[in-house]
């Protein structure tokens, strides 16, 4: 039996425990940077496995480190990557493991996420003895949007040691169960975050004539910036430009003196990204100026796309065909959801999977970031040997 497979067939005998660890993240979720039950959970794994531990990395990470038997300082490290966030979303299943938490889910997978990563320390630290080189293992915080791998890396998560490669996974039950999307170059978006003030006069919603209303400038604003798209981008690139929030206003007959609004863009090049927050800006303030108002553009952070290294899209390829076979590895055109594992490739280039979550054959699960989402808990032990045979593999690789 070679490596791989005692790797899968170690994963495989951890499906009970898998979905108990995940099935407990569930009833609990937390929000970014609040996740002090999930992060104590997998500090106390951690431990229990007898690796050192460290936690309060990014206010709410934990990185541990495992090491193979017999290695010297100069030995390779690889990076993988768990993250434990929830969502603001009440859930809607009716399940023995729904929310316990009132207006707070996994609507992600990110509670299959850190089950996965418990998986591999212990299916790494059980064959640490063939192990060529250091695994760190980070479990982030503070995914959705939040800034959580900028955290940790602030904190020093990418130094002592070093790593030359990172790898991660997300559940995805868009795809049918265990398929694996294994692709080099950008996988998702660069996804950044928007906000907009706009000023007016308020007054009397029987006298308009008095007022600069602040939610009709809002309103022409919201339409103007849809021709970002359509009349200012190449046709060739692809962008998003997306309001999710306007408030304006505190009762039916007063005029609002102001409006606010956020919103998202999506891109994959650093020049369309440019080119969408320099118009959103001017558009802005151009309408509010042509309505005697005024607009304050904020740019309010976000991820850059996440690219895979064709290296590492090789070596997770050739990990995935024996895991789940040839056939159940696909590829996609680029997706514009934004994930800040993009922060780590930045760094230490690798590649970064899609793993189907949804029987075929049975009930379809919701999207994600919906409350009904679930997923089928199969693809647990897939995403286990998936990412602690990449491990395995990196570091062998680098020593041949």
């Amino acid at each position: 039996m070679n490596q791989l497979d005692k790797i899968r067939a170690a994963a495989a005998e951890l499906y009970p425990q898998l979905v108990t660890w995940r099935r407990d993240f569930h009833r609990h979720p937390e929000l970014g940077f609040q996740e002090v039950r999930t992060a104590g959970i997998v500090a106390d794994h951690l431990r229990g496995l007898g690796l050192e531990v460290s936690t309060g990395i990014g206010k709410t990470g934990v990185v541990a480190i495992i090491e193979g038997d017999a290695i010297d300082d100069n030995a390779p490290t690889v990076l993988l990557r768990f993250d434990m966030d929830a969502l603001p979303i009440h859930e809607e299943n009716n399940t023995d493991y729904q929310s316990q938490t009132p207006g707070v889910m996994h609507a992600c997978g990110h509670d299959g996420h850190t089950a996965i990563g418990m998986g591999v320390a212990q299916v790494l630290n059980e064959q640490r003895a063939s192990l060529r080189g250091r695994v760190k293992l980070v479990f982030q915080p503070a995914e959705e949007g939040l800034g959580g791998a900028s955290a940790m890396i602030a904190d020093g998560v990418l130094t002592d040691p070093k790593p030359a490669a990172a790898f991660g996974l997300h559940l995805w039950t868009g795809l049918p169960l265990n398929q694996v999307i294994v692709q080099s170059g950008p996988l998702w978006a660069n996804a950044d975050m928007f906000g907009l003030t706009v000023r007016g006069q308020a007054g009397h919603g029987a006298m308009p004539h008095e007022t600069v209303d602040a939610t009709v400038v809002a309103s022409h604003i919201v339409v103007a910036w849809q021709s970002i798209v359509a009349r200012n981008v190449n046709p060739q690139d692809t962008a998003v430009v997306t309001v999710g929030s306007l408030h304006s206003g505190s009762a039916s007959n007063i005029i609002s003196d102001q409006a606010d609004l956020r919103g998202t863009i999506r891109s994959f090049s650093k020049e369309v990204q440019s080119l969408l927050l320099r118009r959103l800006e001017e558009i802005a303030v151009g309408v509010a100026q042509a309505f005697g108002a005024t607009a304050q553009f904020s740019y309010l952070g976000g991820c850059p796309a996440t690219v895979n290294s064709e290296e590492g899209a090789t070596l997770i390829h050739g990990v995935a065909a024996q895991v789940v076979g040839e056939t159940q590895i696909a590829q996609i055109a680029p997706m514009m959801v934004g994930e800040d594992m993009s922060e780590f490739l930045n760094r230490a280039p690798g590649c970064f999977v899609l793993v189907g979550a949804s029987d075929p054959n049975g009930k379809w699960h919701s999207p994600h970031h919906t409350p009904t989402f679930d997923l089928d808990e199969r693809t647990l032990p897939t995403g286990v040997a998936l990412l602690a045979g990449a491990a395995f593999a990196y570091l062998e690789q680098s020593l041949t």
